[in-house]
């Protein structure tokens, strides 16, 4: 059973690469930070035009990583590739990349826009302090349905990490967060 458990860890985290390479390649070089700042800025954007309530909660996190145009695909193994920028207070404090794969039924392809908040000053220090955060190992992130014109009730958000997947486009519609890993890069 322990066997099998790693064989399927090697497998995903090699088809996560594999994944990964063919969307760089695909997408070219990585983006500049400029570049990177300029499609965080127009996804925090649609963001808060999407979603009602969403500047009251922006204004009340202690940062937000904010992944814009994150592409996912698969066949049988699949993975997510993204660049972004977290920001503190409206400012750039950092870029990073995610990775993401899995294996299983998997099959279609999307585009979308992820937003996670830190709550907190701890949720936001324990982010920063681990080299590749990975969701659900490094830190818990609860997903918020904002889809059907929902409103964010910023009284009874309570959890230290948030997280939000909105505007999706494609044919996939597998809009979580599982095993996603987050790695600070220079630019």
């Amino acid at each position: 059973m322990k066997q099998r458990m790693c064989f399927m860890r090697i497998l995903t985290i090699v088809c996560a690469l594999a994944i990964s390479v063919l969307f760089m390649a695909y997408h070219g070089e990585a983006k500049t930070a400029g570049e990177i700042n300029a499609s965080v800025n127009a996804a925090l954007n649609r963001f808060y035009k999407q979603v009602g309530g969403a500047r009251e909660f922006g204004a009340q996190a202690k940062a937000l990583l904010v992944m814009p145009n994150v592409t996912k695909a698969g066949f049988l193994a699949g993975g997510q590739y993204g660049e972004g920028a977290l920001k503190v207070g409206g400012k750039t404090q950092g870029y990073y990349n995610l990775v993401a794969g899995s294996f299983g039924f998997t099959f279609g392809a999307q585009k979308m826009d992820i937003i996670i908040a830190f709550m907190t000053d701890d949720a936001l220090q324990s982010f920063k302090k681990v080299k590749g955060w990975e969701v659900g190992v490094d830190g818990n992130v609860a997903l918020i349905d904002v889809g059907g014109g929902k409103r964010l009730d910023t009284t009874t958000l309570r959890d230290p990490i948030v997280g939000f997947v909105f505007d999706a486009k494609g044919l996939m519609v597998d809009l979580s967060l599982k095993g996603a890993k987050f790695t600070r890069v220079k630019k």
